[in-house]
């Protein structure tokens, strides 16, 4: 297993991944391969954080990372982190492979100065790695709106204490979904299904803690 930053000649492989890791999990196909491969491009991305991890010579994961920012109730701005996609070939799925890439990176993000990462995710997936609900550290998108899928994760303890912070996503999640459909046609074509996960990210999306 290594684990290594991303380079050009990867990216069309880990969009192809990215698609298989993806597809019909949060709803009937998905979009996450044009994300990856429009993030790389944004002025918030950080090249530094862009890894995969290989085994046996093939890509079997990535995770991507984007500065975003936190803004506490005097209007002061801190940079923070977010990452996604963070994507999994299927069949290396639960297996530790994600927590890998996300142990790695989180080590390599404290070497660059960072203390916070903020993310929208399945809090299944993340709690085991640190990861708590924003109304623990008093993060919200709006005065007392706590959404159950967004997650904090402080890399140095205490850096988020004493104040109430709102989150602001990067732009770089921001795509147009008829262009990303024009993407996808370039990729091997699957069918579009219900998934029973679909129904539990529905559930997460529209969920939010109590203020």
């Amino acid at each position: 297993m290594i684990i290594r930053n991303e380079n050009p000649a990867d990216y069309r492989q880990v969009e192809e991944m990215t698609k298989k890791a993806f597809w019909n999990v949060n709803v009937p196909g998905c979009d996450e391969h044009y994300l990856a491969h429009i993030i790389r491009d944004h002025a918030d991305f950080i090249p530094e954080l862009d890894f995969v991890i290989e085994e046996d010579n093939n890509i079997v994961g990535n995770i991507m990372y984007v500065k975003s920012k936190l803004i506490d109730e005097d209007g002061n701005e801190k940079e923070i982190l977010t990452f996604g996609p963070l994507s999994i070939l299927p069949d290396y799925q639960r297996k530790g492979y994600g927590k890998r890439l996300l142990e790695h990176s989180f080590a390599e993000a404290e070497k660059l100065g960072y203390d916070t990462i903020v993310i929208f995710g399945n809090p299944e997936n993340y709690i085991s790695s640190g990861f708590k609900n924003c109304k623990k550290y008093n993060v919200s998108i709006d005065k007392n709106v706590f959404p159950v899928p967004l997650l904090v994760r402080e890399l140095k303890t205490g850096a988020l204490q004493g104040r109430h912070w709102t989150y602001r996503e990067s732009s770089a999640y921001e795509y147009s979904e008829s262009e990303a459909a024009e993407f996808d046609k370039t990729f091997e074509q699957y069918e579009k299904a219900y998934n029973v996960s679909q129904e539990l990210f529905y559930i997460y999306s529209h969920a939010t803690v109590n203020g």
